[in-house]
C-alpha cells in the first residue's frame, strides 16, 4: 500500500487472517529476521508493525478475516468476493504467500494425540520454552532457526533429522553446530521419531515426557527425555480459488514476468506466491517485487503515468523539494 500511496493511487488490503503480516504474524512473531536491509536483526512482529506504520500514512484501509471465494471481472473492473463483502478494483496485486497454510504435521499416528500436550506446531513465544528440554524435528530453516534461538533459553535443545543434508542457511547451521560443540545442544542426524513417551505408568499420561528416536542406519533406538517436541517440517498450502483465476501455475506458484505480470491483464503478483527464472524466496526480494508489481498496476490503470516513481527523497508528497 505504501508504494500505491507514493504513486497517488488508492489501495486496499484484503486478508483472510485475523491480523496483518501473514506467516510472520501467524507462525513466528518472535522469530528474528536477518535479511531485511537496514536491520541487523528484527523480530517478525516488529517488522510487521513497522511496515504497517509505513503504509498507514496514506490512510488506505485493511480488511481482515476476509477469505476470498471468487474473482469476478466485468467491464474492466475486478471484484474480489468474500463471505461478507465485495471489493471492486481496476487492478490486482496478489501477495498471497504460500496461500492458506498450516504447519505440516508428523506423519506418525501415535504422535497425533500429543499435539498441544507436549508436541507444538508453532512457537509464538520462545520464552514459554525457557528452562525446558526441547526436541526439534526437521532440517530446514525453521528447524535450525528455532534451535539457534532456543539454545540460549531452553535447558537443552536436541535437533533430530533423518539425513545429514540440511535445507537451512549455512550460517545458521554453523551456529547450531557451535552450540552443540559447546554442549548447549545436540544434533542427531540419520535419526527419526520412533515413539512418544508420556508421563503415565503405561504410556497413558497427560503430557509428553520423552521420545524414542531410531537410527536409520544401525536400526537401533535411543530415548531422549524432553518437555517439548517441535516438528518443523514446513507447511501445507492451499491456493483455494486462486487456482481458478486463469493464471499460469507451476507447483502452486504463479508464473510471472520480470515486471510481475501474471499473463492476465490487470493482475500482478509478488512474493512467495510467484515463480520466475532466478527467483529467490526472501523477504528482501519480496519488497522489490511488490514495488515493481504496484508500479506496473498503476501504469496499467493510468497509462499516461510513468512506470517508475520519483525518488522519495525528492517527492513533495513527503514534504521534500528539489533543493
Amino acid at each position: 500500500m505504501f508504494y500505491a500511496g507514493m504513486r497517488g493511487a488508492t489501495a486496499r488490503i484484503v486478508d483472510a487472517l485475523p491480523q496483518a503480516g501473514g506467516q510472520l504474524t501467524a507462525l513466528y512473531p518472535e522469530k528474528y529476521i536477518f535479511d531485511v536491509a537496514g536491520h541487523p536483526k528484527i523480530l517478525a512482529k516488529d517488522l510487521v508493525q513497522s511496515l504497517a506504520a509505513q503504509a498507514s500514512q496514506f490512510g488506505h484501509p485493511t480488511y481482515l478475516n476476509q477469505r476470498v471465494n471468487a474473482l469476478e471481472h466485468d467491464g474492466g473492473l475486478f471484484t474480489l468476493v468474500t463471505d461478507t463483502d465485495r471489493f471492486p478494483s481496476r487492478a490486482l496485486v496478489i501477495a498471497a504467500g504460500i496461500g492458506a497454510f498450516s504447519p505440516r504435521r508428523l506423519p506418525h499416528p501415535f504422535a497425533q494425540p500429543w499435539y498441544g500436550r507436549g508436541i507444538y506446531e508453532v512457537v509464538l513465544d520462545p520464552d514459554e520454552f525457557r528452562g525446558r528440554r526441547v526436541v526439534i524435528i526437521g532440517g530446514g530453516d525453521s528447524a535450525f532457526d528455532w534451535a539457534h534461538q532456543l539454545a540460549d533459553r531452553a535447558a537443552h535443545v536436541t535437533l533430530v533429522h533423518r539425513t545429514d543434508r540440511f535445507r537451512a542457511h549455512a550460517a545458521t547451521v554453523r551456529d547450531v553446530q557451535a552450540a552443540a560443540a559447546a554442549g548447549r545442544a545436540d544434533v542427531l542426524t540419520f535419526h527419526e521419531l520412533h515413539e512418544v513417551v508420556s508421563d503415565g505408568p503405561a504410556g497413558d499420561g497427560t503430557r509428553v515426557r520423552g521420545i524414542v528416536v531410531r537410527d536409520t542406519k544401525t536400526k537401533t533406538t535411543r530415548a531422549i527425555e524432553t518437555d517439548a517436541v517441535l516438528p518443523m517440517l514446513g507447511y501445507v498450502s492451499d491456493l483455494g480459488p486462486l487456482a481458478e483465476w486463469g493464471l499460469t501455475l507451476v507447483n502452486d506458484e504463479i508464473v510471472v514476468t520480470s515486471t510481475m505480470e501474471t499473463g492476465r491483464a490487470g493482475i500482478y503478483a509478488a512474493g512467495d506466491i510467484t515463480t520466475y527464472p532466478g527467483k529467490l524466496k526472501l523477504i528482501a526480494t519480496g519488497f522489490g517485487e511488490a514495488a515493481v508489481a504496484v508500479n506496473q498496476a498503476v501504469h496499467w490503470i493510468y497509462p499516461a503515468k510513468k512506470v517508475a516513481p520519483a525518488h522519495s527523497s525528492n517527492m513533495a508528497l513527503f514534504g521534500q523539494t528539489d533543493e
